[in-house]
């Protein structure tokens, strides 16, 4: 029997799975999670040898307990948070914490460039400038970090997101490479060459030469070597950025097809084909991925905050003591009249699509003595769903060619949240038999690397487990509009 090595590597841990080759079920997983480091209000950091710690601790956990033979592994498959940036040397040392993609210390950065920034950079980008993305973090890095800087004067800095490090330190350092899922979202790649371009390298003041080389989404990355947890010569064969894992996992490789994933944050993306469609309305515009000379984009939504929302309940308010908990206390709300002025604005890191104000806050309003803990477990539902709900209305206004939405991810297990969905957005939410679809969409990719499964046949392995149909209701009409009126009040 052959193996497929799937790693996940996500924003509170690292998830590895392993799966037969052959019939593409997943056989074991085991996600190891890692410290959150919050220097400064607004920062958020990640130390790289925890991040590497938890690769090594998922995937031993998994090789110890089925006891396979780890030569019969015939490729691995890399997902990863995206826009999170690493600073490192050539041997792999951490030169700072990565920067994660929540964090928000170069708003001010952004701000003052931002005129400039749109009229050089954004159409070759398809993104606006925000600290969300690695660009602005690698200027942070080169203007604040000591041992940054004397790397670079020694030619001897690594500047990527958390796939490229990733696969350095699988390979002993002798691959230092990514891929257009990723690349593009640093601002520094060009959509339509999917390559670094000088004229963005030259905006951050960033030099091609700590960036590594760009190669398709699914082709040889390099082999393990000295990796410690897995022997030589296992190859790389598939890498894509969590969110476009996600949308290849759910078999969206038609032009319309549509996937919302619910993790710490919340993302939808839009399969437009091998057209570049720019958003009037605040959605992103992103590379899916490259095979055989083939660019395929996506239009994306972001919402910065989804399942992190239920975990301040648990963490913060101690409301519940696990997350899957809040769908039975936001039930124990069954006149839905008591809800009607009752709003959770979950931008506890700013807010994403389609206003895109790194400042704002988040709140609870409209309480009254009698609001208890289920009221605001519901209201925080309701947050997650209006958020979402908020890039679907863009999708709408961009993309008419919009299919159902497949949904993956730890939240979309929860019915309550999905026919919420369902009804603020008034499209069908299927969900299907594997949530685990990030990592399930690159270890289907390995196998197209190795030309074995064509990417026409992604739809034979994606199965549906239940499908949550649209009910109108005045209720959920009205709330989007207070949600409309308010988030105008106050954030822009």
């Amino acid at each position: 029997m052959n193996f497929i090595l799937a790693i996940d590597q996500g924003t509170t841990g690292t998830t590895s799975l392993l799966i037969d080759a052959t019939s593409l079920k997943i056989l074991d997983k085991e996600k190891s999670d890692y410290r959150q480091i919050y220097p400064k209000p607004g920062w958020v950091e990640h130390d790289l040898d925890d991040i590497w710690t938890s690769v090594s601790q998922s995937v031993g956990a998994i090789l110890k307990r089925t006891k396979i033979n780890p030569q019969h592994i015939i490729g691995i498959g890399i997902t990863n948070q995206r826009e999170t940036t690493c600073a490192y040397d050539k041997k792999g040392k951490p030169l700072h914490h990565a920067i994660v993609w929540q964090d928000r210390r170069t708003a001010a950065y952004c701000e003052e460039n931002a005129e400039r920034y749109n009229q050089i950079c954004r159409k070759k980008t398809g993104l606006p400038l925000d600290p969300y993305f690695s660009g602005s973090k690698m200027r942070w890095f080169l203007d604040h970090v000591p041992a940054v800087k004397v790397a670079a004067d020694r030619k001897d800095l690594c500047l990527s997101t958390v796939d490229t490090f990733l696969v350095h330190r699988l390979s002993a350092g002798t691959s230092y490479v990514t891929e257009p899922s990723n690349a593009s979202r640093t601002m520094l790649m060009n959509l339509k060459t999917f390559n670094w371009d000088s004229e963005l390298l030259n905006f951050f003041g960033i030099s091609k030469e700590f960036l590594p080389e760009i190669r398709e989404s699914f082709s040889n990355f390099g082999v393990t070597k000295n990796a410690g947890i897995l022997p030589d010569g296992i190859p790389i064969l598939s890498i894509l950025g969590d969110q476009q894992a996600a949308l290849f996992g759910q078999a969206c490789v038609r032009v319309g097809d549509i996937k919302s994933t619910y993790g710490t944050g919340a993302f939808l993306l839009l399969n437009t084909g091998e057209k570049i469609v720019h958003s009037t309305t605040g959605l992103l515009t992103t590379a899916a991925y490259a095979f055989r000379g083939h660019k395929v984009y996506a239009l994306e939504g972001s919402a910065y905050i989804a399942g992190a929302a239920v975990q301040w309940l648990r963490d913060n308010l101690k409301s519940i003591k696990s997350s899957a908990e809040v769908s039975e206390l936001a039930s124990q709300v069954t006149d839905l009249s008591e809800m009607e002025h009752i709003l959770f604005l979950p931008f506890f890191t700013g807010i994403g699509t389609p206003y895109w104000n790194p400042h704002a806050k988040s709140a609870i309003i409209g309480l009254t003595r009698d609001t208890h803990n289920g009221h605001i477990a519901r209201a925080c539902l309701e947050g997650i769903a209006l958020s979402l709900n908020d890039s679907v209305a863009s999708f709408k206004k961009d993309f008419p060619q919009l299919n159902d939405i497949r949904v993956d991810g730890g939240a979309a297990a929860n019915d309550l949240l999905m026919q919420m969905q369902a009804n603020f957005s008034q499209k069908s939410i299927l969900r299907p038999e594997v949530i685990d679809t990030t990592a399930f969409g690159v270890a289907v990719g390995c196998l197209v690397g190795l030309g074995e499964v064509g990417i026409e046949d992604m739809g034979k392995f994606w199965r549906l487990e239940r499908e949550f149909n649209p009910q109108v209701s005045s209720y959920y009409q009205n709330k989007k509009a207070l949600w409309d009126e308010t988030i105008k009040r106050l954030y822009l």
